[in-house]
């Protein structure tokens, strides 16, 4: 079975996000793609996040009508911060028949060889990129490399960050949200 992983603080998971893991899924030779919830991404301030579960809580009303996709809350109990690598290692023990390959927008490739243990993630998993809107696309030492494979996804223009300043200042943000998570935040007031 061939699982991609789409790693994020889904903070809050919205319909740019549903978009990409579906069209992943369904246009790829993955089986599945998890959305791999994270407690503490080591490039990110922790206090802008609401609680690990919250946000698991969100991803689970997200992904729940679409049976390719699927919530996932490995890094829960794995040492903070957590890494990629670390993350990998301990899902392939877990899953030893399963085939992880990593899922990431085009931007994060550029960073990509900052990465803890780049190296033994590309000569180990596959990586799946999608698009992202940028000035025009800058080479990286990674362009032809036979493990990453660029997917014509859906362009989204859609962050988190947005939907949480929009909230604050008032905005309805339904359009942008799956309807479960909308009533979730709604019902919380959550980013108020």
């Amino acid at each position: 079975m061939k699982i991609g992983l789409y790693f994020g603080s889904f903070n809050p998971i919205h319909i740019g996000h549903l978009v990409i893991a579906n069209h992943i899924a369904e246009y790829s030779d993955l089986n599945e793609v998890w959305f791999v919830v994270t407690p503490h991404n080591p490039f990110k301030k922790k206090s802008t996040l609401l609680d690990n579960y919250q946000r698991l809580e969100m991803v689970y009303r997200a992904a729940k009508n679409y049976q390719k996709l699927k919530p996932c809350d490995i890094e829960f109990s794995l040492p903070q911060p957590n890494y990629t690598i670390n993350t990998l290692v301990y899902l392939q023990e877990k899953h030893p028949d399963y085939q992880f390959s990593l899922i990431m927008g085009e931007d994060n490739l550029d960073s990509f060889h900052k990465w803890k243990n780049y190296d033994v993630i590309l000569e180990n998993h596959d990586i799946y990129v999608y698009p992202r809107v940028s000035e025009g696309k800058t080479p990286t030492q990674f362009d032809g490399h036979k493990k990453i494979h660029h997917i014509d996804a859906p362009i989204m223009q859609l962050s988190s960050t947005f939907i949480r300043n929009a909230i604050k200042q008032g905005k309805n943000v339904k359009p942008m949200l799956p309807e479960h998570v909308w009533e979730y935040l709604d019902e919380m007031n959550f980013y108020k």
